[in-house]
C-alpha cells in the first residue's frame, strides 16, 4: 500500500522538476556550458549512469526495461541501443516532454516508450531489469524500501537504483546548498545508511527472493550517490 508520505513527496518533486527547474536540468543534461556547480553534479551523473549501464548485460534483444525517474532519456537510450524494449517514466511531463525531442534513431530492434507519471503504476506490466538513478534519494528508507517492494513483484531478474549516502560530508554539503539558489540545488535529498537501508532491504518480506550483490559509490563535487544492485534468486 501506498504511504501518504510518498504520496506528499511525489508531489513535491514534480512540482520542483517540472516547474521550478526544468530549464536548470534540461541545459545540466546538455553539451551546454555550465558553472562549477553544475559542471560536478553533470561528471557525477554521467559517471553514475555509466556505472548502472555496465550492470545491464551488454545485448538486451527481447528485455523489457524500466527506467524508474528517467529524466530526459539518456540512460533509457543507451539501454535502447543495446536492444532493450524501454519504458521510461518520470514525474515531470515538461522533462519528458524534452526527452521526447531528444530522442534519436535507435537501432538493432531497441525502443523507448516515454511516459508522465508514477514509477510504481501496476498498468506499466512487467520487466526484466529496473533502473532507478537518483529517482529514490528523495524518499526516506521506509518509502524506498516499500517501492522497491512493489517494483519486485513485476520484476523477474535485477533492480539497480542509487540512494544518497549517510555521510557527514554529505550532511554538511546539504546544508551548505540550501544556501544556493533553487535552480542549483536537488529537492528534499533524504541521506540513507547503507548499513540501515540493507537491513530494511533484508525485511521486506517482497524482497526475501533478492539479493544484494554490487555496490558502488560516486561523488563529484556536489554530486554524492551510491549505487546497489538487487538480483532475484
Amino acid at each position: 500500500m501506498e504511504h501518504v508520505s510518498y504520496r506528499t513527496r511525489r508531489g513535491q518533486i514534480e512540482h520542483y522538476f517540472d516547474r521550478t527547474a526544468v530549464q536548470a536540468w534540461a541545459r545540466l543534461t546538455s553539451d551546454a556550458p555550465v558553472g562549477r556547480i553544475r559542471a560536478t553534479v553533470r561528471e557525477g551523473r554521467d559517471r553514475m549512469r555509466g556505472t548502472l549501464l555496465s550492470w545491464l548485460p551488454q545485448d538486451l534483444r527481447g528485455k523489457r526495461i524500466l527506467d524508474a525517474g528517467c529524466g530526459t532519456g539518456a540512460l533509457a537510450v543507451e539501454a535502447a541501443r543495446r536492444g532493450a524494449e524501454v519504458v521510461a517514466i518520470d514525474l515531470s511531463p515538461t522533462l519528458v516532454d524534452l526527452a521526447r525531442e531528444r530522442l534519436p534513431e535507435i537501432p538493432n530492434g531497441g525502443s523507448v516508450e516515454f511516459r508522465s507519471g508514477d514509477m510504481l503504476d501496476p498498468a506499466l506490466g512487467h520487466f526484466d531489469h529496473v533502473v532507478a538513478m537518483d529517482s529514490l534519494i528523495h524518499y526516506d528508507a521506509t518509502d524506498a524500501v516499500a517501492a522497491l517492494s512493489r517494483l519486485a513483484d513485476r520484476t523477474s531478474t535485477s533492480m539497480i537504483f542509487t540512494f544518497a549516502p549517510r555521510t557527514p560530508l554529505l550532511a554538511a554539503m546539504i546544508t551548505v546548498g540550501r544556501l544556493f539558489p533553487r535552480g542549483d540545488r536537488a529537492p528534499w535529498i533524504e541521506p540513507v545508511a547503507h548499513t540501515a537501508l540493507t537491513q530494511a532491504l533484508r525485511g521486506s518480506p517482497s524482497l526475501a527472493s533478492w539479493n544484494e550483490t554490487r555496490h558502488q559509490r560516486v561523488a563529484s563535487g556536489f554530486y554524492k550517490s551510491h549505487a546497489l544492485e538487487l538480483l532475484r534468486r
